[in-house]
């Protein structure tokens, strides 16, 4: 299947500190992939980088095609990318409706997804007219994923959607996820191996800012030298 997203060798600074040091990585159209590394590997600037929060000062991002490094933030979503940062940044004041309301990228974005995203997160629904700093963790963290699928994005960027959550929650997050990539491509950062294997079709896994080692998550499962080295997990 043809690659939505190729990053190619990009170079990232924040302030004076080179954070990405040469990541490139590919992501199939239609497919999950995941980012892994330790904490502090430049997963999370990946992520940035590519959704143009802290753009790369070298190497090139492909989206479609088309070469969107450099191009600010609402430009890149606006060509129909999402991000689901790694803490949420939803509002707490506003309701769970005003929160998905403001996600629409042009008016009736909402009703026209609103059957979708109730399918996937049930609790929102029912929920939809409380303040979101009400919800409990699990639940704020389904209000990020479903507010990033009021637009119609061919491409999700999701940053650690397991942190902090209980099992229990973490397995509908997993359920969600599977669900939802039927309908868009997904890059994933999680630093939950098992969350992340029973998802991720590939992988890519970054080492001090420079991606080290790619291919299929079946092959890396069983592949416990690799895991140790790079992830840390036995």
């Amino acid at each position: 299947m043809p690659n939505i997203l190729e990053v190619n060798e990009i170079q990232t600074y924040i302030g004076q500190f080179h954070i990405l040091e040469g990541v490139t990585l590919e992501v199939p159209e239609g497919s999950i992939t995941v980012l892994l590394g330790r904490n502090g590997a430049g997963k999370t600037t990946t992520l940035k980088s590519i959704i143009g929060l802290t753009p790369p000062s070298q190497g090139k991002i492909i989206f479609n095609g088309r070469e969107i490094q450099g191009f600010p933030a609402h430009t890149i979503a606006s060509m129909g990318i999402g991000y689901i940062p790694e803490h949420r940044a939803i509002f707490n004041d506003l309701s769970v409706e005003e929160n998905l309301k403001i996600a629409e990228r042009r008016k009736g974005d909402l009703s026209q997804r609103a059957d979708f995203i109730f399918q996937l997160f049930p609790d929102l629904e029912r929920l939809i007219k409380l303040p979101a700093g009400n919800l409990s963790g699990g639940q704020q963290q389904m209000l990020a994923v479903a507010r990033a699928l009021v637009p119609e994005n061919e491409l999700l960027l999701i940053d650690e959607p397991s942190e902090g959550l209980a099992p229990v929650i973490i397995e509908q997050m997993i359920e969600a996820v599977r669900q939802l990539s039927a309908h868009t491509t997904v890059l994933l950062v999680e630093q939950n191996f098992i969350m992340a294997s029973q998802l991720a079709d590939r992988y890519t896994i970054i080492e001090v800012g420079q991606s080290v080692k790619t291919g299929m998550m079946k092959d890396l499962i069983d592949d416990q030298d690799t895991i140790r080295r790079y992830l840390g997990v036995t």
